[in-house]
């Protein structure tokens, strides 16, 4: 069967994966001089893609600075009061990108690859891919422990499995032994109030409300110094190896003539082939016909061997404080996934929730703070095999505040939907992952929080006005808690945003989404969205596809296919930063692509001493664009670049497209700059 190890750093990938690590730590920016070229890190192995952003920024960066360069610097230099702005948890990178735009953002897309390509290696692979995930929360020489296979049948099923459950709960009780007993309680309660009452922004906080900031606050605090990252994800590392094909070949044939269990334990309908007792909680395994468990937290690890099962209750999730480790294992059937609570499914909140689905058509109906989810934990959800279909409240599907949250989802023609907060979603303290490997999938998410702007653009509040707006915050979304206030003690509880990152590797996809999606940084958040292959539907709300507000940070890329890009609007699409933020959008290789912004603007927009770009590398492209294309204003930087292709511009929209043409160079105001190269 399986022993434990320790291991470092060894040759070939992870050498690679510390090349990589070292050279997106290594720089911390300052006010560049211009003109400036990135420094491309490393490719992944595995991806067929070229990185964009350091190749295009060759081409484009001698005309922004020959045609915009001076209000390009004065821009440049109002960034840099990011670095004093009050903010507690601001990330390094976030930093980097606001003061050296085309440097952060090489090696932002540098590090969503390398994620990308992590995501590929399998169960096996995914120690890799925590580590470099919390790459900025663990040290350099951070131990991975690891399994190796024992012959002849040295130990029992069940010894093996008890030996790494309880390593994993030894760790995580590791990771939060700094903790009182109060603050732990703290941290598990805290969670369902940032479900409840989470805000992007707080407006002159009144009493109350500063309770509530006060409180998100000592949480954020209590896990930047109170939490041992190390142990966190040395746990997390541990519990992926009770997935290795390895072990679970090992169990199957070990256990494939084994007795059912005449009686299995309570919560439990179906043929059990193992039970067995740790002092990290009840191990149950489960044989291949199907099963249904109804899990209250004391079972703390499930293998199921087959079968559609039903999964219902706390799913790879604690139901009380001192449950800090739960592990789901089904390797096959189509499976309902049906969590009774919130933070009920592949949930790490104080510790480790993790959800590993082998095959089958699976549906996943989840409450908030569900599918791979960290709040002071790590949470992660791998589905391996099968069209799924993720249907989510909000904190759903790769969500974060405080820790890590991770879907990876393999194959199949997958369907991901939620309300808001969700698919790639990073409050504070957070990093937000949602990667799908290959398929046809559907992105859909907003339809239920109505919009702030409702107030001002429709007024009688009728939710039939075409104008009436709902909130998205997903699909590649990191946003902080900013508080607008008179009051500057009120400052204080300003929290930073977290890394939400939305990727898909391949199929022809359609993405669907309310405001602030699909590549949206929101007060030093940083939102990336990186589409790496097929025909893909982007269709947008306010603030889409690499938008964002107030010391924010977005990327979007997509890298092939003949792609249509589209808006319900009003404002700000493809490439659009208002005060004092970054955005850039890209949509490289030489497909046709089609940009129906007729009820939006876009395409390089800025206001307020902001910095946006968009890059369309070639192909005959279609612009339905009102107004933008190259546009800023109040100290702004915004540049739009056409590198190739004979396109069609609408003259039908006097200020937006109707001015442009191909082959020509436009600056309309300073700061302002259109391209058309060919």
């Amino acid at each position: 069967m399986h022993s434990i190890e320790a291991r470092r750093f060894a040759p070939g990938r992870r050498l690679f994966i510390l090349v990589a690590l070292v050279f997106l730590g290594a720089c911390r920016s300052s006010l560049p001089e211009l003109p400036i070229m990135p420094i491309e890190p490393p490719l992944p192995p595995g991806l067929s893609v070229e990185p964009a952003v350091g190749r295009l920024a060759r081409q484009v960066v001698p005309f922004l600075e020959s045609n915009v360069g001076a209000q390009n610097k004065a821009t440049l230099l109002a960034l840099t009061g990011a670095r004093t702005f009050p903010a507690i948890g601001k990330r390094g990178d976030a930093l980097d990108i606001l003061l050296d735009p085309w440097q952060g953002m090489a090696q932002l897309e540098s590090y969503g690859l390398l994620v990308s390509a992590l995501s590929k290696h399998g169960v096996e692979g995914l120690d890799d891919l925590l580590l470099t995930l919390e790459k900025s929360r663990v040290k350099p020489d951070h131990e991975i422990l690891a399994t190796k296979r024992l012959g002849g049948g040295e130990k029992a099923p069940g010894d093996t499995l008890a030996a790494l459950l309880e390593q994993v709960k030894h760790h995580c009780d590791r990771a939060m032994r700094r903790l009182s007993t109060e603050d732990r309680q703290f941290l598990f309660d805290h969670a369902m109030k940032f479900l409840d009452d989470f805000s992007p922004q707080f407006a002159d906080p009144d009493s109350q409300t500063k309770f509530l900031l006060y409180s998100n606050r000592r949480y954020i605090q209590l896990i930047q110094e109170y939490v041992e990252y190390d142990a966190l994800v040395t746990a997390a590392q541990l519990a992926t190896k009770l997935g290795s094909m390895d072990l679970l070949r090992d169990l199957n044939e070990a256990l494939r003539t084994a007795p059912k269990i005449k009686k299995p334990p309570e919560g439990v309908k179906g043929d059990v082939l193992l039970v067995r007792e740790t002092s990290a909680g009840t191990i149950v395994v489960g044989g291949p016909g199907p099963n249904t468990y109804q899990l209250d937290g004391r079972i703390a690890l499930i293998i199921d061997l087959g079968g559609d099962d039903i999964y219902r209750g706390a799913v790879a999730a604690p139901g009380h404080v001192d449950q800090s480790v739960h592990i789901v294992i089904d390797l096959a059937g189509n499976d309902a996934y049906s969590p009774s609570m919130p933070l009920g499914l592949a949930t790490g909140r104080g510790g480790i929730g993790l959800l590993i689905d082998k095959s089958g058509n699976d549906s996943y109906e989840l409450l908030e703070g569900s599918g791979g989810t960290g709040f002071a934990g790590i949470g992660l959800l791998y589905d391996e095999k099968g069209n799924d279909i993720y249907t989510g409240s909000k904190f759903t599907q790769g969500a974060a505040i405080g820790g890590l949250g991770l879907l990876v989802d393999v194959e199949g023609d997958d369907q991901y939907h939620s309300f808001g907060y969700a698919i790639g979603f990073a409050g504070p303290g957070g990093i937000g992952v949602a990667a799908d490997l290959s398929g046809h999938d559907n992105y859909q998410c907003g339809g239920k929080y109505p919009s702030v702007y409702n107030v001002v653009d429709v007024p009688d509040g009728d939710p039939n006005n075409p104008l009436y707006q709902f909130e998205c915050f997903g699909v590649g979304v990191g946003s902080g808690i900013r508080i607008l206030s008179k009051n500057q003690d009120d400052l204080a509880y300003a929290l930073a945003g977290g890394l939400g990152m939305l990727l898909d590797l391949e199929g022809d996809d359609h993405y669907q989404t309310a405001n602030f999606s699909q590549g949206t940084g929101y007060f030093f958040g940083i939102g990336v969205k990186l589409d790496l292959g097929g025909n893909d539907d982007h269709l947008a709300a306010r603030y889409g596809l690499a938008a964002g507000a107030h010391y924010g940070a977005g990327l979007f890329i997509d890298y092939r296919g003949a792609d249509y890009y589209d808006s319900t609007g009003p404002h700000y699409n493809a490439g659009a930063a208002w005060d004092v933020s970054v955005m850039l959008g890209i949509d490289a290789g030489t497909d046709d692509d089609t940009y129906s912004f007729e009820r939006s603007n876009g395409l390089g927009v800025g206001h307020h001493n902001a910095w946006s770009a968009f890059i369309e590398e070639g192909g005959k492209d279609r612009y339905l664009v009102p107004r933008g294309l190259g546009l800023a204003e109040g100290g702004s930087v915004a540049s739009f670049f056409d590198l190739a292709g004979a396109d069609y511009y609408a003259r039908n929209f006097p200020n937006g497209s109707g001015r442009r043409s191909n082959q020509d160079t436009v600056s309309d105001s300073p700061g302002s700059l259109f391209m058309d190269r060919q």
